[in-house]
């Protein structure tokens, strides 16, 4: 809206309809909500604890508690969730960031564009009796999965999660039972009792898991098991 003078000058007037991009302030309390709650994110909203559960799996199936340690299992299941996750973080970005920080869109429109492909994501790696199960808990029917809300989809998703990770787990435990039960019936026939089956078997069991490529492999399955 503008009003002319005689002076031929005129004075703009914002009547607060047109989007103007967001100013330093709230993008750096925006930055500092999100690294607030980034843990929480990565936990909830990513592949991370299917691969950090599988990992975990993984070295106690092979008998070693502390190696790799926590912080390299940890590292790679970051990484590889990010690299699962690059088409989905860069849609996001496209789609709600990049617009909303160049002022064409406001906060509520980026918030839902964004939520899309995360959710469609989601879905897809969501099992449909976990999300029925809270649906119903939480009373609502949706229509389509897609139109579930995120109360609903966040924690079905998590379950999916931890049953994948759990079945692959089981997968990995049955080929280094089978040395641990080999060793332990050897050296019940040997009569030697006093020298612990586990240490035997290990040498065994890592000796198997190298000759194998075994992490590559656990590595490929885990990003078979997202597609």
């Amino acid at each position: 809206m503008n009003v002319l003078f005689a002076a031929g000058s005129s004075v703009q007037i914002n009547l607060g309809k047109s989007l103007t991009k967001p100013s330093e302030s709230i993008l750096i309390i925006l930055a500092v909500a999100v690294l607030a709650v980034a843990p929480a994110l990565l936990i909830m909203l990513t592949g991370f604890p299917r691969i950090v559960i599988v990992l975990s799996l993984t070295r106690n199936a092979l008998g070693l508690q502390t190696v790799p340690p926590n912080q390299v299992i940890a590292g790679l299941a970051l990484f590889l969730s990010l690299f699962i996750m690059q088409p989905t973080l860069m849609q996001m970005n496209q789609q709600a960031l990049q617009p909303y920080l160049h002022g064409k869109i406001n906060a509520t429109q980026a918030y839902r564009d964004a939520e899309a492909p995360l959710k469609t994501w989601m879905l897809k790696q969501t099992d449909s009796q976990e999300l029925t199960l809270m649906t119903q808990a939480a009373h609502d029917h949706p229509t389509a999965p897609k139109n579930a809300p995120m109360t609903a989809v966040v924690p079905a998703f998590v379950l999916s999660q931890l049953k994948s990770a759990f079945i692959i787990g089981f997968v990995i435990f049955i080929p280094f039972m089978i040395i641990d039960l080999v060793v332990s019936a050897t050296l019940m026939s040997m009569g030697i009792m006093m020298l612990p089956p586990t240490l035997i078997s290990l040498p065994f069991k890592i000796l198997l898991f190298v000759m194998i490529d075994g992490w590559a492999l656990v590595t490929h399955t885990l990003l078979a098991s997202f597609r």
